[in-house]
């Protein structure tokens, strides 16, 4: 699971790093967060017809997945890039969890959540995952994949311990910033509260810091452009029982990526 990829820069390194990475680990599933691929903010069709292309199988994303509008037909066209479950089914284009194959011809189930402490007060992530779990027509795979998109490292550490059990993985993205707790929790789901992002190094969560620090600064208005040099490659690794559903082990992992421009 790949953790936020930041525009060209990160989908540059998702196309270097990703296949040696599948064929050296033996990875049978991929998904990265893609909200903020298509220039740093929002996705494209082409964009995300880029890193399928590189060896994601699902996309996930979050608030930023409307920003670009030519997005909403693709959303519905494509079951391989998600928007967060719990913004409902009422006028929203595309889906909030699907069931895939993975290369071993595990079903795998992944669900897009999104938080709602300092984002847009949208239907509650809990019990929106609480009624997909317990109340679909047909029960979900055992392996269960949960992107929860979220601003407060609590907020997402409570969904991990509420879930715990029910799924097999709880990653969270959206601060770009890579945490150190991954670990197995005490019911078997694997957890890491941030996977940080795919995106340019030397910059401010992925953005070029002259056209963030002015917002610190003098608090005037800037238009965020997309950082350059080495890219950091986030990610982390989780294997899992394929019959049970339960992690047997995570592992975050992390690359350099020299710029290629």
């Amino acid at each position: 699971m790949i953790g936020d990829v930041i525009g060209k820069p990160g989908r540059q390194a998702i196309e270097r790093c990703l296949p040696e990475l599948r064929e050296e680990r033996g990875i049978d599933f991929v998904t990265a967060n893609g909200e903020n691929l298509a220039g740093g903010m929002g996705l494209t069709a082409s964009t995300a017809e880029a890193i399928l292309a590189a060896g994601v199988d699902v996309i996930t994303s979050g608030n930023h997945i409307w920003d670009k509008r030519e997005i909403y037909p693709f959303l519905d066209q494509s079951d391989r890039v998600l928007r967060p479950l719990n913004y409902g089914t009422h006028d929203v284009p595309g889906r909030g969890w699907g069931t895939y194959e993975a290369l071993d011809g595990t079903d795998v189930a992944v669900v897009n959540l999104q938080g709602r402490t300092y984002m847009q007060p949208i239907d509650n992530p809990f019990t929106d995952a609480d009624r997909l779990l317990d109340e679909a027509s047909e029960p979900l795979p055992p392996v269960r994949l949960v992107d929860f998109h979220c601003e407060l490292t609590s907020e997402k550490n409570a969904l991990g311990l509420h879930l715990d059990g029910r799924v097999s993985v709880v990653v969270g993205t959206h601060t770009h910033i890579v945490t150190g707790d991954e670990r197995i929790l005490p019911n078997g789901t694997a957890y890491l509260t941030d996977l940080g992002m795919t995106g340019p190094v030397w910059s401010v969560i992925g953005f070029d810091p002259a056209t963030v620090l002015p917002r610190f600064m003098n608090a005037l208005p800037t238009r965020f452009e997309v950082g350059s040099g080495p890219v950091i490659f986030n990610a982390c690794q989780i294997d899992v029982d394929p019959a049970t559903g339960r992690s047997l082990a995570i592992e975050r992992v992390q690359r350099l990526v020299e710029s290629s421009a």
